[in-house]
């Protein structure tokens, strides 16, 4: 009696590992497309974001431009050729006191075009 039951449990315990083995296999490849997939839409959203955080700035400047600024990740540096000047990072939502934490680079061009560098 005590055999049948051993056998039992390892017959038990062989269909479990096999059952979770067949949803790994499965799974696995799909969680890695969905994180590629909202790595993409975070850079979209990223980028629509700064964007219109720039084109918010822009309005209330009276000099309506930007003094140009390379590749960065750190939006106090973009400002705006006022007296005294704007600063992005103001513009951005949840960025009052921590710093900015982006997926991508950007650039600033004068007329206040944005580019994303990936």
């Amino acid at each position: 009696m005590q055999e049948k039951q051993t056998s039992l449990v390892f017959l038990e315990l062989f269909v479990i590992a096999t059952v979770l083995g067949l949803l790994s296999a499965i799974a696995i490849p799909h969680a890695g497309q969905m994180m590629n997939e909202s790595r993409a839409v975070s850079r979209e959203i990223e980028f629509y974001n700064i964007q219109t955080a720039v084109t918010e700035m822009l309005y209330d400047s009276t000099a309506g431009r930007l003094e140009s600024v390379g590749p960065t990740t750190d939006m106090s540096r973009v400002r705006t050729s006022d007296t005294p000047p704007l600063v992005l990072k103001d513009y951005l939502p949840g960025t009052n006191d921590s710093p900015v934490k982006l997926v991508c680079t950007y650039g600033f061009a004068a007329d206040g075009t944005v580019l994303q560098i990936p």
